[in-house]
C-alpha cells in the first residue's frame, strides 16, 4: 500500500487540535488528527469544560428552586437524583462528541486513533503506523498536577477528572486551590448541600482577576456559606477509614479539617513526555513548548498550541491558536494573536469574567488610568432575576479614552463579556460603548452605565 501523505497531522484532538483539523479540511488541505482517547474533544469536552458547566447548571435550576417561594412558586418536596444528574452530563457530553465526529467528515479531517509522536523529519508514529506529512501541529494538551505533599489517589483525594466521577454528592469537602476550577466545583457542591471549605495560597479568591472583583466575589462566595482561608496552606492531608485529616496554617495559626474529600485543584501540567520531542529543536522550558508569535516551535515546520505552549491554558485560546496556524500553513494574511484580548470566564455563582488588563497591571504598563463602575444593585434586570450582587468595571485610558480592560462580576457574566470583547477588538473608547443604545431592561445595560461611569455620567447611580 502506498504511504499517504499528510499536508498537515495533528497530535491531539482537544479544542486546539480539533478546531485546526476542521479549519485545515476547510482551507482544502490532507489533514489527519490523531487521539489516544476512543473519543475526540479532549479535556474540555470529557473532563473540563462542557461537563462541568452541565453540573453548574443542575447547580442553577436546583438554587432556583430553592427560591422559587420568593417568586410566589410554592414546590414540593424536592430531591436530588445524583444519578440522573450524571446521566444527563454524560448526554450533552456525547452529543457534542458525535457533533466533532460529524465536522471531521464533513472537512475530510482523518481521524487516527492511537498515541502520536514525532518520528523524525516529516514522520508521526501512531503505534507503529508512520504517516508521512510537510507539517506537524502539537496539541497534547495538559493533566491534572499534584502538590507535591498531597498526591490524589483518585478515591479520597481526587481531582478535577475524579470528581466528575463521583458516585454521590459528599457531606463535606475541602478544596486545595481558588482558581476557576476550584472555585466551580465548590460552587456546585456547596448549592447540593456538601460542606465546602476552600483553601488559598494568595490572599483572594480568583487571583488572577482584578482585585476589587476577586474582592466582591469573594464576599458573596462566603454569604453563600462556602468556608474561605485566603493566605493559607494546606501542610498535610492524611486519608483514613472515613474521610482525610487536613491541616491548614493561615495567618500563623493551624486549623485541623475532618471531610469526606479533598479535591486538589493546584493547576494542570503540560503533556509533553514519550511525544518524540527529544532531539529535535523543540525548545521545552518549564514543561512548556515554546513558540514565536505564529506559533511556530524552533523545528521547521512543527508548531505548537494549547495547554502544551505559555499562553492562556483556555478552550477558547487554543481554538484560535489552531485557526492562526493553520491559515499561515496555507498562506494566508494572518496577525499574531493579542492575549490581552482573551477572555476569562468562571462560571460560579456569582459568575466572573473579564477581558484585557486589570487596573494593577493597566498601571504597570504605564497608562494614565480612568475607572468606571456600576453595581447590578441599580439595574432592573438583576433586580427581577432576584440576584443584584456584583458589578461592571471599566479600566481605561485617560488619554485616548481607550477601553484596556473590562471586569464583571455578577448574573450572566459570562455571556456579558463578549461585547467587551467585541470592544477591545475593535479598539472602542469607553465613551462609544456609551453612546451605543442598549435594550432595556437587560443585563447588558450595565455594561453601557459602567462606561458612562468613566466619564462621571452614569444616570442610575
Amino acid at each position: 500500500m502506498a504511504e499517504q501523505q499528510y499536508d498537515v497531522v495533528v497530535i491531539g484532538s482537544g479544542p486546539g487540535g480539533y478546531v485546526a483539523g476542521i479549519r485545515a479540511g476547510q482551507l482544502g488541505m490532507k489533514v489527519a488528527v490523531v487521539e489516544k482517547d476512543p473519543f475526540l474533544g479532549g479535556t474540555c469536552l470529557h473532563r473540563g469544560c462542557i461537563p462541568t458547566k452541565s453540573l453548574l447548571e443542575n447547580a442553577d435550576i436546583w438554587t432556583k428552586i430553592q427560591k422559587a417561594k420568593e417568586f410566589g412558586i410554592t414546590v414540593g418536596d424536592v430531591t436530588l437524583d445524583w444519578g440522573v444528574v450524571q446521566t444527563r452530563k454524560q448526554g450533552v457530553v456525547d452529543a457534542n462528541a458525535k457533533g466533532i465526529e460529524f465536522l471531521f467528515k464533513k472537512n475530510k479531517v482523518e481521524r487516527i486513533t492511537g498515541f502520536g509522536k514525532l518520528a523524525g523529519k516529516g514522520v508521526v508514529d501512531v503505534d507503529g503506523q508512520k504517516l508521512n506529512t510537510k507539517n506537524v501541529i502539537l496539541a497534547m494538551g495538559s493533566v491534572p498536577k499534584d502538590l507535591p505533599h498531597i498526591k490524589a489517589d483518585g478515591k479520597r483525594i481526587i481531582n478535577s477528572d475524579h470528581i466528575l466521577k463521583i458516585s454521590e454528592v459528599p457531606k463535606s469537602m475541602l478544596v486545595i486551590g481558588a482558581g476557576a476550577v476550584g472555585c466551580e466545583f465548590a460552587s456546585i457542591f456547596a448549592r447540593f448541600g456538601t460542606k465546602v471549605t476552600i483553601v488559598e495560597v494568595m490572599p483572594l479568591l480568583l487571583p488572577i482577576e482584578d482585585e476589587e472583583i476577586s474582592k466582591e466575589f469573594t464576599r458573596i462566595f462566603k454569604k453563600k456559606g462556602i468556608e474561605v482561608l485566603t493566605d493559607a496552606k494546606v501542610e498535610s492531608a492524611e486519608v483514613g477509614d472515613s474521610g482525610v485529616k487536613v491541616v491548614v496554617s493561615s495567618k500563623g495559626k493551624q486549623q485541623t479539617f475532618d471531610v469526606e474529600i479533598v479535591l486538589s485543584a493546584t493547576g494542570r501540567r503540560a503533556v509533553t513526555e514519550n511525544c518524540g520531542l527529544e532531539g529535535t529543536k523543540v525548545v521545552i522550558e518549564r514543561g512548556m513548548v515554546q513558540v514565536d508569535p505564529f506559533m511556530r516551535t524552533g523545528e521547521p515546520n512543527i508548531y505548537a498550541i494549547g495547554d502544551i505552549v505559555p499562553t492562556p491554558a483556555l478552550a477558547h485560546c487554543a481554538s484560535a491558536e489552531g485557526i492562526l496556524v493553520m491559515e499561515k500553513i496555507k498562506g494566508l494574511e494572518v496577525r499574531p494573536i493579542n492575549y490581552d484580548h482573551v477572555p476569562n470566564a468562571t462560571y460560579t455563582d456569582p459568575e466572573v469574567a473579564s477581558v484585557g488588563l486589570t487596573e494593577k497591571k493597566a498601571k504597570e504598563r504605564g497608562y494614565d488610568v480612568k475607572i468606571g463602575k456600576f453595581p447590578f444593585s441599580a439595574n432592573s434586570k438583576a433586580k427581577i432575576l432576584g440576584e443584584s450582587g456584583g458589578l461592571v468595571k471599566y479600566v481605561s485610558d485617560k488619554k485616548y479614552d481607550e477601553l484596556l480592560g473590562v471586569h464583571i462580576v455578577g448574573p450572566k457574566a459570562t455571556e456579558l463579556i463578549a461585547e467587551a470583547c467585541a470592544a477591545l477588538e475593535l479598539e472602542a473608547t469607553s465613551e462609544s460603548i456609551a453612546r451605543t443604545i442598549h435594550a432595556h431592561p437587560t443585563l447588558s445595560e450595565a455594561m453601557m452605565e459602567a462606561a458612562e461611569d468613566v466619564a462621571g455620567h452614569s444616570i442610575h447611580q
